[in-house]
């Protein structure tokens, strides 16, 4: 499977830096976006644009999408699959439920087209900079032949299994993240009732056992509201774990640590 016309559907705050990283490794990368000023750094980078989606279908080996949702995914990939050639690969970079991801592959295969589900961890910082974790769901032939792609933006990139598989680890990953945000929401609310000093509470725990990373990003923000943004998304992650597992405790247990927090950061 040779991957050497690159796609990029997705040019926000996330997949943005992944569309750079790809260019600036040399790669021939063709974009597409709904407005046309959102294409013009990646033009000046060297980039192309296509005039639509099928456009871009059309020219492509690869195509990586990287836009909100499930419902934003089918979108894209409705006018993304009947234009693209057998032996071509899509990548979903978004995080959707697991099994939106099989029943798109489902449509790819009666088309000789493959799909790998492939969402990311790190954030825009971390894409710029080449160090995301990628998820990887998807045959062992399609993951092979898509990492060196995925290597201009990630530095941990792992399959974890067929397709499917991506998206359900990124949805226990953000479950995590948002539970640990909601335990450093209750801890510091706690230690503020204690009348302990914030600020060194903070640099104590940093070097301490009850560290996490939701924790040093719970830290920084003057106010829940500053992380409203990451919140909202991570409020749709959540609630698609429980969609996956509507019965099992794992799932309501993490969902019950992240409510306070998320709840006080969406103004929910």
């Amino acid at each position: 499977m040779a991957l050497e016309r690159i796609g990029f559907i997705g040019l926000g705050s996330q997949g943005a830096p992944m569309a750079e990283r790809i260019v600036a490794a040399g790669h021939s990368l063709t974009v597409w976006a709904r407005r046309a000023e959102v294409l013009e750094p990646f033009l000046a980078a060297g980039a192309s644009a296509a005039a639509s989606v099928a456009a871009l279908a059309a020219q492509c080996d690869l195509v990586g999408i990287c836009v909100v949702d499930d419902a934003g995914v089918a979108a894209i990939c409705r006018q993304l699959i009947p234009a693209m050639r057998p032996g071509s690969l899509i990548a979903i970079h978004s995080t959707i439920l697991p099994e939106s991801a099989v029943a798109l592959a489902a449509q790819c295969a009666e088309r000789g087209i493959a799909l790998i589900d492939a969402p990311v961890s790190g954030g825009a910082p971390a894409a710029a900079a080449g160090a995301l974790t990628v998820m990887c769901g998807g045959s062992a032939a399609a993951f092979a032949a898509a990492k060196p792609v995925f290597e201009c933006f990630g530095k941990l990139i792992v399959r974890v299994g067929d397709v499917g598989a991506g998206q359900r680890a990124k949805l226990v990953n953000n479950a995590l993240m948002a539970a640990n945000m909601g335990l450093a929401h209750a801890a510091l609310g706690a230690a503020a009732a204690l009348g302990i000093e914030r600020e060194a509470l903070v640099e104590l725990i940093k070097q301490s056992s009850g560290r996490s990373f939701g924790f040093e990003v719970y830290a920084r923000l003057p106010a829940p509201a500053a992380f409203s943004h990451g919140a909202a998304l991570l409020v749709k992650d959540v609630n698609l774990l429980k969609r996956v597992l509507p019965e099992e405790q794992g799932a309501e247990t993490l969902r019950a640590a992240a409510s306070n927090f998320l709840a006080a950061a969406t103004g929910g």
